[in-house]
């Protein structure tokens, strides 16, 4: 009898799993694009509705400031929302106590007390501008905050205290509801994204590591590349502060994340200066069109180096884990051992030459340990490993003393200015120009385009004005209880809080909530006043215009990654790299650079100018130069008493002289100090020449010889603008 064949799955069968594939497919792509920002829209206004709802609930004098504040904290991760609303309270708190303060000294001086205002508003926006992260926002609430509860004490300064009473409660309840939604519903943890950071940074850094080594990279595409690094090393450091308020994020975590950063930085500068060692030794790019790098004449140090180059790009196709790493430095160290017996079989280099194979050694032996290091942290953190590490410190932001004083000098400036258009319009409306023009004085103050940022929240606010309009008089005021306002106000703050969830739109969105949330929701004794509500629409959008024109009119150069500005501070902390004292100094140096690149970087776009690259290329050849004179310095705090130390003492005493000359008499006191690089340079080698120095003492020449060659070569590169 013969088998009965196994039945074929039909037709239709295969049909009706390749749909559901399709639409397995389709809806999961959807839920990790388009979907992330429908749950954000749908966690932002459940947050919104329900401060609203519980506003009315306790009788609230302003139900929309609860509503607002959940409209400002939306954010896209938990960890973000919950330490934004941190530093909301801690500023509005502080803002209260300012305007209680400011009242209660000037109760019948209204003059003194917008100059106090000012002043008051003034220092918290520079406050804002040299923070630069979450904790900026709390400088500009403490801020705009007191102006919000002390114009309105103007004429009735008893009233000051139940003013700043309500208004904390009204911010807490919009705080408690934001973070409870946005942490309990469908959350997005932050530790994730900084997850996805870190790896997707050592990613990036291999393969740029990779691609110089082998030549496939221009000096200027690795220059771009150093400046979108670091506005990395800022995100990072961001995105850790957010995690931070996430539970399960612990305290070594976060020392993990610094040594990881700090330990990314050190790597990168040690490549940056090998980099632009071989670069000088003859690397010019060719064919870039074809985006290579070749070598156009090939020296005998390049011929030497050339091995250990393709040895360690061979190594960095792996998994550099302890194993691979240690067979990569012993590969490196046989390298090294068999291009010294080649030097010494072979005729002898001249002097300079000698010094620049000399220097690449130990710069290739330096960023293999950097390597090592970089990757067991990065290990570590992928795996989920609790690393004891020492504390480096926490990433910390240096912006230009200029543009602090700008900042806040123009938002003291912006709020006395619609002060005295309020006296003298005597429109009672003007209040709100006022606020508005102070509001994002403060917090455009931080950001790199701030006139972009202001035009947005314009367009925001022209967009609402019709919307917010029809929304009001034509559906909200049909509304007999709380569920139909819900749904005749929900379309208008779903559309706001839909454009936030995107970086294009972001401005725009959070103008239109702003406004809708200022002017569309009613109090508990609710009138429509049309009049009432134009009056206050034109007042608002008055005050972001004034906001604009501040920022177009008073000194508008002065505002954050300005080219020029960061220039100027970047040599600044060069001169801070030999004078300052030396606890922690190279990680502070190597923080301050990185952040001033970081500032540029943001102001520059993605495609920057001539101009700005010229400044990259300062800032990286100044943290070459820094870096070099900070070790300089901790040698010599170990170094015994003779001619080398003296002449080594010199070089330091010449560079602080060029890096403090003013810029006319710079290339002489530039000449001098090349000149004790060489004095010093002769007193070393006549050192090691010594009959049996102490092996310590050995390598601590052999590392100043580097670091004097390095400081020469950045000096030649500072007088060519190479």
């Amino acid at each position: 009898m013969n088998a009965t064949p196994a039945a074929q799955p039909s037709q239709d069968h295969s049909a009706a799993r390749r749909a559901l594939s399709w639409l397995h497919t389709q809806t999961n792509d959807w839920l990790h694009t388009e979907g992330e920002r429908w749950i954000f829209v749908a966690k932002a206004m459940l947050a919104s509705f329900s401060a609203l709802w519980l506003a009315f609930r306790l009788g609230l004098d302003a139900p929309y400031t609860a509503l607002a504040t959940t409209i400002i904290l939306a954010m896209p991760s938990s960890g973000m929302v919950l330490e934004k609303a941190f530093y909301r309270f801690l500023g509005t708190l502080v803002g209260c106590a300012a305007a209680l303060a400011l009242v209660g000294f000037f109760p019948q001086a209204p003059i003194v007390l917008f100059i106090g205002l000012a002043l008051w508003v003034a220092l918290c926006t520079g406050g804002a501008a040299m923070h630069r992260n979450q904790q900026s926002y709390s400088f500009v609430l403490a801020g705009y905050t007191a102006v919000m509860i002390a114009v309105p004490a103007v004429d009735a300064p008893a009233h000051v205290f139940t003013l700043a009473v309500t208004r904390v409660t009204e911010v807490g309840l919009g705080i408690i509801c934001s973070a409870v939604v946005h942490d309990v519903f469908f959350p997005r943890r932050h530790s994730r994204a900084v997850m996805r950071t870190v790896q997707a940074r050592y990613a990036g850094f291999i393969d740029f590591c990779r691609q110089v080594l082998e030549h496939r990279i221009t000096p200027e595409e690795a220059e771009l590349n150093h400046l979108r690094f670091a506005a990395d090393i800022a995100a990072l450091e961001s995105g850790r502060a957010a995690a931070f308020f996430e539970a399960g994020h612990s305290r070594s975590h976060t020392r993990q994340l610094h040594a990881f950063n700090a330990a990314f930085m050190t790597a990168l500068t040690t490549f940056y200066t090998l980099h632009r060692l071989s670069h000088r030794l003859g690397h010019r790019p060719l064919g870039a069109d074809q985006g290579s790098c070749k070598r156009a004449d090939e020296g005998p140090v390049l011929a030497l180096l050339a091995p250990m180059y393709a040895h360690m790009a061979r190594a960095l196709c792996d998994d550099l884990r302890p194993a691979r790493l240690a067979q990569m430095r012993h590969g490196l160290a046989k390298d090294i051992a068999a291009a010294r017996a080649q030097l010494a079989a072979g005729p002898a280099l001249a002097r300079p030459q000698q010094i620049d194979f000399d220097t690449a050694a130990e710069l290739l032996e330096r960023f293999a340990a950097n390597l090592a290091d970089f990757a067991a942290l990065y290990h570590g953190l992928a795996q989920e490993k609790r690393q004891q590490v020492s504390d480096p410190g926490a990433y910390s932001p240096k912006t230009p003393p200029a543009i602090i004083f700008a900042s806040g000098f123009r938002a003291g400036a912006a709020l006395l200015i619609t002060a005295a258009m309020s006296y003298w319009l005597a429109w009672p409306a003007a209040v709100n120009a006022l606020l508005m023009a102070t509001i994002f004085c403060a917090l455009a103050s931080s950001s790199p385009r701030p006139t972009v940022l202001v035009q947005q929240v314009t367009t925001g606010f022209l967009i609402a004005t019709p919307l917010a309009f029809v929304t009001e008089f034509l559906m909200v005021a049909k509304a007999d209880n709380f569920a139909p306002l819900v749904l005749a106000a929900l379309p208008l703050f779903a559309f706001g809080a839909y454009l936030s969830s995107g970086p294009r739109w972001a401005g725009v969105g959070i103008g239109i909530g702003m406004f809708s949330a200022t002017l569309v929701v009613p109090t508990n004794l609710m009138r429509y006043d049309v009049e009432a509500f134009i009056g206050s629409e034109l007042s608002m959008i008055m005050g972001v215009v004034v906001a604009y024109l501040m920022f177009k009119v008073v000194l508008p150069e002065h505002t954050m990654g300005h080219r020029g500005h960061v220039a100027a501070a970047l040599w600044r902390e060069a001169q801070q790299a030999c004078d300052a004292r030396l606890h922690r100094l190279k990680h502070r140096y190597d923080h301050r650079v990185r952040d001033l690149l970081s500032q540029l970087n943001a102001a520059a776009g993605p495609a920057p100018n001539a101009e700005t690259r010229a400044v990259v290329r300062q800032g990286l050849t100044l943290l070459e130069l820094g870096h070099a004179v900070i070790e300089l310095r901790q040698l010599l705090h170990a170094a015994h008493a003779g001619a080398a130390r003296d002449s080594l003492q010199a070089v330091l005493d010449r560079l602080a002289a060029y890096l403090h000359a003013p810029p006319r008499e710079r290339h002489q006191h530039g000449e001098r100090a090349l000149q004790a690089i060489l004095d010093a340079g002769t007193a070393v080698r006549a050192a090691l020449a010594e009959p049996s120095p102490e092996s310590e003492r050995r390598a601590r020449l052999h590392t100043a010889l580097t670091d004097l060659h390095s400081i020469y070569t950045s000096l030649l590169d500072q007088f060519s603008g190479d």
